[in-house]
């Protein structure tokens, strides 16, 4: 059943060399960045970007907050945990498995998600992800609009949504 199979990425030699993959972490995905030239490249472990001046900016699926695909446009939107400035390309039509690649290396990322119980519009969630290159859990808190670390409503529900989803996956 060859259809099936996935086409493996060719990428230049050149970025391939600069990506120094270490044993273990494979290309499932990659697109060029028509307005930078940038590689835009999705390992089992990380999204990489290889930029046209060959600097290498590499983040684990697990640092990745969400992601927008415009298919209109061919444009993806990456938020980070870190809260650091999203990443933005548009690709234009090309033959790539990008959108789908990054949807299912963020999703295997996710273990459990929970929204904390705050009261009027402060938002925010508690994440345990799987850093998927050391396989081990870790825990995250998003903060969205209207919530401060320094709230004491807001500390109380992430110290109790905090210890719910640790109990919830055994850690």
């Amino acid at each position: 059943m060859s259809f099936l199979k996935r086409s493996k990425p060719q990428l230049p030699p050149e970025v391939l060399e600069q990506l120094d993959l270490p044993k273990g972490e494979r290309v499932l995905a990659s697109a060029v960045d028509k307005l930078t030239a940038a590689h835009v490249v999705a390992t089992n472990w990380h999204l990489t970007v290889v930029a046209a001046d060959s600097t290498v900016t590499a983040r684990p699926w697990h640092q990745v907050d969400a992601g927008q695909w415009e298919p209109q446009t061919w444009s993806l939107t990456v938020t980070w945990i870190d809260g650091k400035r999203p990443g933005q390309w548009t690709f234009g039509p090309q033959d790539t498995r990008l959108p789908e690649t990054f949807h299912e290396r963020v999703r295997a990322s996710i273990v459990l998600a929970e929204e904390l119980p705050l009261e009027g519009r402060a938002k925010g969630r508690v994440v345990v992800r799987r850093d998927l290159q050391a396989d081990t859990l870790l825990t995250q808190t998003v903060l969205g609009r209207g919530a401060r670390a320094d709230d004491p409503q807001v500390r109380d529900a992430v110290e109790r949504t905090t210890a719910y989803v640790r109990d919830a996956v055994g850690l």
